[in-house]
Protein backbone atom coordinates (compact mmCIF):
# COMPACT_ATOMS: atom_id res chain seq x y z
CA UNK A 1 0.00 0.00 0.00
CA UNK A 2 1.60 3.25 -0.79
CA UNK A 3 1.32 5.84 1.59
CA UNK A 4 0.55 9.03 -0.86
CA UNK A 5 -3.16 7.86 -0.22
CA UNK A 6 -2.39 8.28 3.22
CA UNK A 7 -2.33 11.44 5.76
CA UNK A 8 -0.72 11.32 9.09
CA UNK A 9 -1.76 14.11 11.14
CA UNK A 10 -3.16 15.82 14.85
CA UNK A 11 -6.02 13.76 15.54
CA UNK A 12 -9.31 16.15 15.43
CA UNK A 13 -12.68 15.43 17.62
CA UNK A 14 -14.42 14.22 13.94
CA UNK A 15 -11.44 11.39 14.48
CA UNK A 16 -13.67 9.72 17.75
CA UNK A 17 -15.41 7.46 15.05
CA UNK A 18 -12.57 5.62 15.06
CA UNK A 19 -12.20 5.59 18.51
CA UNK A 20 -13.87 1.54 18.96
CA UNK A 21 -11.55 -0.02 15.73
CA UNK A 22 -8.68 1.35 17.58
CA UNK A 23 -9.00 -0.25 21.35
CA UNK A 24 -10.04 -3.56 19.35
CA UNK A 25 -6.98 -3.65 16.68
CA UNK A 26 -4.77 -2.64 20.03
CA UNK A 27 -6.25 -5.64 21.95
CA UNK A 28 -6.27 -8.20 19.31
CA UNK A 29 -2.96 -7.41 18.23
CA UNK A 30 -1.26 -7.91 21.68
CA UNK A 31 -3.18 -11.19 21.62
CA UNK A 32 -1.71 -12.68 18.60
CA UNK A 33 1.58 -11.73 19.32
CA UNK A 34 1.30 -13.20 22.94
CA UNK A 35 2.38 -9.97 24.27
CA UNK A 36 1.22 -7.14 26.90
CA UNK A 37 -0.70 -4.19 26.25
CA UNK A 38 -1.58 -2.02 29.04
CA UNK A 39 -5.74 -2.14 27.92
CA UNK A 40 -7.40 1.74 26.85
CA UNK A 41 -11.38 1.74 26.45
CA UNK A 42 -12.75 4.01 23.09
CA UNK A 43 -13.59 6.61 26.06
CA UNK A 44 -9.86 7.42 26.26
CA UNK A 45 -8.87 7.74 23.21
CA UNK A 46 -11.38 10.04 22.34
CA UNK A 47 -10.61 12.00 25.48
CA UNK A 48 -6.95 12.00 23.90
CA UNK A 49 -7.98 13.04 20.64
CA UNK A 50 -10.58 16.07 21.88
CA UNK A 51 -7.32 16.77 23.89
CA UNK A 52 -5.51 17.22 20.78
CA UNK A 53 -2.71 14.68 22.15
CA UNK A 54 -3.14 12.31 19.61
CA UNK A 55 -2.19 11.19 15.94
CA UNK A 56 -3.75 9.53 13.43
CA UNK A 57 -3.59 8.09 10.03
CA UNK A 58 -5.91 7.74 7.62
CA UNK A 59 -6.29 7.54 3.65
CA UNK A 60 -7.75 9.76 1.60
CA UNK A 61 -11.63 8.19 1.69
CA UNK A 62 -10.94 8.61 5.87
CA UNK A 63 -10.52 4.66 6.21
CA UNK A 64 -8.30 4.18 9.49
CA UNK A 65 -4.57 3.23 9.04
CA UNK A 66 -3.02 3.76 12.52
CA UNK A 67 -2.59 5.73 15.54
CA UNK A 68 -0.60 6.95 18.91
CA UNK A 69 -1.34 9.29 21.65
CA UNK A 70 0.31 11.16 24.51
CA UNK A 71 0.56 10.51 28.44
CA UNK A 72 2.05 13.47 30.88
CA UNK A 73 3.33 11.98 34.04
CA UNK A 74 5.04 12.93 37.05
CA UNK A 75 3.66 16.81 36.99
CA UNK A 76 4.63 16.82 33.36
CA UNK A 77 8.22 16.01 33.89
CA UNK A 78 7.92 13.15 31.79
CA UNK A 79 5.81 12.17 28.59
CA UNK A 80 4.81 8.58 27.05
CA UNK A 81 4.28 7.92 23.40
CA UNK A 82 1.83 5.02 23.93
CA UNK A 83 -0.57 2.74 22.33
CA UNK A 84 1.03 2.98 18.77
CA UNK A 85 -0.59 0.71 16.84
CA UNK A 86 -1.28 0.34 12.91
CA UNK A 87 -4.16 -1.93 11.02
CA UNK A 88 -2.62 -5.02 9.75
CA UNK A 89 -3.80 -4.66 6.12
CA UNK A 90 -1.20 -1.52 6.26
CA UNK A 91 1.43 -2.85 8.25
CA UNK A 92 4.90 -2.82 6.91
CA UNK A 93 4.53 0.15 5.03
CA UNK A 94 6.72 2.28 7.14
CA UNK A 95 3.38 4.04 8.14
CA UNK A 96 4.71 3.13 11.91
CA UNK A 97 7.62 5.29 11.63
CA UNK A 98 5.54 8.17 10.08
CA UNK A 99 3.32 8.46 13.23
CA UNK A 100 6.40 7.79 15.54
CA UNK A 101 7.70 10.60 14.42
CA UNK A 102 4.80 13.12 14.24
CA UNK A 103 3.76 11.92 18.07
CA UNK A 104 7.24 12.91 18.63
CA UNK A 105 7.18 15.83 17.16
CA UNK A 106 4.15 16.53 18.67
CA UNK A 107 5.24 16.01 22.43
CA UNK A 108 8.31 18.07 21.47
CA UNK A 109 5.61 21.03 20.77
CA UNK A 110 3.58 20.88 23.79
CA UNK A 111 5.95 19.62 26.41
CA UNK A 112 9.47 20.84 25.30
CA UNK A 113 11.11 19.91 28.41
CA UNK A 114 9.45 17.15 29.73
CA UNK A 115 12.06 13.25 28.90
CA UNK A 116 9.63 11.43 26.32
CA UNK A 117 9.82 7.61 26.97
CA UNK A 118 8.83 4.33 25.81
CA UNK A 119 8.15 0.76 27.27
CA UNK A 120 7.87 -1.70 24.16
CA UNK A 121 8.59 -5.77 23.63
CA UNK A 122 9.10 -5.03 19.62
CA UNK A 123 12.92 -4.55 17.95
CA UNK A 124 10.80 -2.34 15.15
CA UNK A 125 9.83 0.32 17.46
CA UNK A 126 13.15 0.00 19.34
CA UNK A 127 14.38 0.70 15.75
CA UNK A 128 11.93 3.71 15.09
CA UNK A 129 12.95 5.08 18.63
CA UNK A 130 16.65 4.89 18.04
CA UNK A 131 16.26 7.07 14.87
CA UNK A 132 14.25 9.57 16.98
CA UNK A 133 17.34 10.17 20.04
CA UNK A 134 15.85 7.38 22.46
CA UNK A 135 18.27 5.55 24.14
CA UNK A 136 17.71 1.96 26.33
CA UNK A 137 17.69 2.70 30.07
CA UNK A 138 16.93 0.86 33.26
CA UNK A 139 13.34 1.36 34.62
CA UNK A 140 14.84 3.66 37.10
CA UNK A 141 15.32 6.30 35.14
CA UNK A 142 11.35 6.26 34.31
CA UNK A 143 9.04 8.21 35.86
CA UNK A 144 7.48 6.59 39.45
CA UNK A 145 4.08 8.36 38.87
CA UNK A 146 2.40 5.58 40.50
CA UNK A 147 -0.44 6.59 37.96
CA UNK A 148 1.64 5.39 35.10
CA UNK A 149 2.32 1.94 36.48
CA UNK A 150 -0.95 1.10 37.53
CA UNK A 151 -1.56 1.72 33.65
CA UNK A 152 0.26 -1.99 33.25
CA UNK A 153 -2.57 -3.42 35.66
CA UNK A 154 -4.25 -4.96 32.59
CA UNK A 155 -1.26 -5.71 30.90
CA UNK A 156 -0.73 -9.85 30.90
CA UNK A 157 2.79 -9.14 32.17
CA UNK A 158 1.96 -7.33 35.28
CA UNK A 159 2.63 -9.92 37.58
CA UNK A 160 5.99 -10.13 36.39
CA UNK A 161 6.22 -6.07 36.59
CA UNK A 162 5.09 -6.72 40.87
CA UNK A 163 7.13 -9.19 41.37
CA UNK A 164 10.28 -7.56 40.59
CA UNK A 165 9.39 -4.05 42.09
CA UNK A 166 8.92 -2.13 38.74
CA UNK A 167 12.52 -2.55 38.14
CA UNK A 168 12.25 -4.62 35.45
CA UNK A 169 9.90 -6.76 32.86
CA UNK A 170 9.53 -8.11 29.45
CA UNK A 171 9.21 -4.15 28.05
CA UNK A 172 12.64 -2.45 27.14
CA UNK A 173 12.61 0.97 28.14
CA UNK A 174 13.62 4.03 26.41
CA UNK A 175 13.80 7.63 26.90
CA UNK A 176 14.89 10.71 25.00
CA UNK A 177 16.18 13.33 27.43
CA UNK A 178 16.35 16.76 25.98
CA UNK A 179 18.76 18.03 28.08
CA UNK A 180 21.38 15.29 28.06
CA UNK A 181 20.86 13.20 24.16
CA UNK A 182 23.22 12.05 21.60
CA UNK A 183 22.13 13.03 18.00
CA UNK A 184 19.53 10.82 16.22
CA UNK A 185 21.82 9.58 13.52
CA UNK A 186 24.15 8.21 16.68
CA UNK A 187 21.40 6.48 17.99
CA UNK A 188 20.51 5.14 15.07
CA UNK A 189 24.15 4.03 14.16
CA UNK A 190 24.38 2.21 17.83
CA UNK A 191 21.23 0.80 17.17
CA UNK A 192 22.09 -1.24 13.95
CA UNK A 193 24.99 -1.77 15.45
CA UNK A 194 23.57 -3.59 18.67
CA UNK A 195 20.24 -5.22 17.50
CA UNK A 196 21.26 -8.60 17.08
CA UNK A 197 22.71 -8.21 20.89
CA UNK A 198 19.40 -6.17 21.43
CA UNK A 199 17.37 -9.01 19.74
CA UNK A 200 19.04 -12.01 21.62
CA UNK A 201 18.61 -10.32 25.09
CA UNK A 202 15.07 -9.57 24.89
CA UNK A 203 14.67 -13.55 23.85
CA UNK A 204 16.56 -14.82 27.04
CA UNK A 205 15.26 -11.44 29.30
CA UNK A 206 11.30 -13.21 28.19
CA UNK A 207 12.51 -16.86 28.90
CA UNK A 208 13.72 -15.81 32.39
CA UNK A 209 11.44 -13.99 33.59
CA UNK A 210 8.58 -16.04 32.40
CA UNK A 211 10.44 -19.09 34.54
CA UNK A 212 11.57 -16.67 37.73
CA UNK A 213 7.39 -15.96 37.84
CA UNK A 214 6.79 -20.09 37.16
CA UNK A 215 8.78 -20.40 40.07
CA UNK A 216 7.56 -18.00 42.33
CA UNK A 217 3.69 -19.41 41.84
CA UNK A 218 5.20 -23.16 42.94
CA UNK A 219 6.94 -21.58 46.20
CA UNK A 220 4.59 -22.86 49.13
CA UNK A 221 3.25 -19.97 50.84
CA UNK A 222 4.94 -19.03 54.05
CA UNK A 223 3.45 -19.12 56.93
CA UNK A 224 2.84 -16.91 60.13
CA UNK A 225 5.74 -18.71 61.64
CA UNK A 226 8.05 -17.40 58.79
CA UNK A 227 7.03 -14.03 59.29
CA UNK A 228 7.86 -13.93 62.96
CA UNK A 229 10.66 -16.26 63.40
CA UNK A 230 12.46 -16.20 60.12
CA UNK A 231 11.36 -20.06 59.29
Amino acid sequence: MEQSNIVVRVAIPADIIHASTITDEMASSAQARGTGIAKRSPEYISQKITEGKAVIAVTKENKWVGFCYIEAWGHEKFVANSGLIVAPEFRKTGIAKSIKQRIFALSREKYPDAKIFGLTTGLAVMKINSDLGYEPVTYSELTDDDKFWEGCKSCVNYEILMSKGRKNCLCTAMLFDPKDHQKPEETAKDFKKKSKIYERFMRIKKNRLYKYLKKKKLEKPKSIFNFFFNL
